[in-house]
């Protein structure tokens, strides 16, 4: 059986950047991990040279940590036809962002497609590729991966026809792959649930399996087709763990990156951390811990 590929969304911040995210990642027990270049709810960015990459990379090395995953700002839109000013921002720093990635050594880098704000989806799915064809960088090694989407709002990516239109319109799209996000994508619909085996041969018929290059293993705090994108600790949701485990573990992802993003817990605001490590742990034995899982929602953390 193939190593698993299991890690979750890091932290990089002060002082440490992505030295820090990899000693993370190291005291959750991954093997691969996912970072934000810097808040993922605004763009506002460090130099690179102030990341703390080489040292971070050395250890990374060291501990056999690959691959490294950024995820791009959600406050970004590609699909916004109606604001000139932010289509072009986005563009502007999302070739910067292709730039850090690279300078991290991610493989690939995350991407929300984008929403429609009321011009409607064809529109959409056109200005997603016609920024991303200003965006990619034919030398570029990183791979841009459009996550699937939940369908909240206007967003577009909620359907794998969806994103192999835009796929499609993409001059250099060997530039391009797909974030398998399994809270949206039963969310949008497709029965993760009961059928995970019948929505990847969808999948692999409308897009290709080639493409799929992360996936994010979420539970859902809702049922198949809610449209609400709303994670919930593995075990705790709609999905459930077994359903979870049996994506994490299938061979016919064995070479793709499992990355975690579910919420923080704890007994109050106040008290929230990480539930990461331990569902790390699970997914290694391959077994639920109902009482260890309990316990970290309600008390305080073990370290």
């Amino acid at each position: 059986m193939s190593q698993l590929l299991i890690g979750s969304h890091v932290s990089m911040k002060m002082p440490k950047q992505f030295l820090g995210s990899v000693e993370q990642a190291l005291d959750f027990g991954e093997n691969t991990f996912m970072i934000y270049t810097g808040a993922p709810q605004n763009t506002r960015r460090k130099p690179i040279e102030e990341l703390k990459i080489t040292e971070g990379k050395a250890l990374a090395k060291k501990n056999s940590i690959s691959p490294v995953v950024v995820h791009a700002p959600y406050v970004v839109n590609l699909g916004n036809t109606t604001k000139p000013e932010s289509f072009e921002f986005a563009v502007a720093f999302l070739r910067e962002e292709v730039k850090r990635a690279e300078a991290l050594g991610a493989t690939q880098i995350v991407l929300h497609p984008g929403a429609h704000v009321g011009a409607g989806e064809e529109a959409a799915i056109a200005q997603i590729a016609k920024g991303l064809n200003q965006i990619i960088d034919p030398d570029q090694n990183v791979q841009i991966a459009l996550e699937t989407m939940a369908g909240k709002g206007t967003e577009v990516g909620t359907s794998f026809e969806q994103l192999k239109a835009i796929i499609d319109q993409v001059d250099h799209d060997e530039k391009l792959s797909v974030c398998f996000d399994t809270c949206h994508t039963s969310d949008a619909g497709y029965d993760i649930k009961t059928d995970f085996n019948g929505v990847l041969d969808h999948f692999d018929e409308v897009i290709g399996l080639n493409r799929l290059k992360v996936v994010h293993l979420n539970d859902s705090k809702n049922e198949q087709g809610a449209h609400k994108d709303r994670h919930e600790v593995i075990g705790y949701g709609f999905l459930g763990f077994d359903v979870l485990n049996e994506i994490a573990h299938s061979e016919r992802l064995a070479t793709v990156p499992k990355i975690m993003e579910t919420p923080f817990v704890g007994p109050d605001k106040k008290h929230q951390y990480s539930p990461h490590p331990y569902e790390v742990a699970m997914f290694k034995a391959g077994q639920f811990n109902e009482n260890l899982m309990d316990d970290i929602l309600n008390q305080a953390p073990i370290k």
